[in-house]
């Protein structure tokens, strides 16, 4: 795709893809560490990844790092008003978390893979420093 029609394009459909990315190198990056784990155990694991606290820790950690287009990529996610309310998640949490989603959609769609993988490389080191 264009970077115009990624510019235009909801926030939240970016956030939308974002999420499965992320979600998606997660998974492999869990069972790359621990080939042996049961699937229960591994999607245990992952949440502590994916959830929207540990995904505003990633963003908060990142943000000087961003380019002027990523930082607008992400505040426009960030500042969507949603339609649903976070289950589990401070509402504050979900909103940067949802911009961090958007980024990684935009990222994946612009087809810039190194950037994407540095910063889920970058994300995935900020949250096992956590554990």
């Amino acid at each position: 795709m264009k970077k115009t029609e990624l510019i235009t394009m909801s926030p939240l459909v970016l956030a939308y893809l974002g999420d499965t990315v992320f979600e998606s190198y997660i998974r492999e990056h869990l069972i790359k560490k621990n080939i042996n784990k049961k699937v229960n155990d591994l999607h245990k694991t992952a949440i502590k990844y994916v959830n929207a606290k540990a995904q505003a820790t990633i963003i908060h950690e990142l943000e000087e790092e961003l380019t002027e287009e990523e930082c607008r990529i992400y505040k426009r996610g960030r500042n969507q008003k949603s339609h649903t309310s976070p289950k589990n998640a401070d509402i504050v949490d979900y909103k940067h978390a949802t911009g961090f989603e958007a980024l990684i959609g935009y990222l994946y769609l612009c087809n810039d893979i190194e950037r994407l993988q540095y910063i889920i490389k970058e994300g995935i080191k900020i949250v096992e420093k956590q554990l």
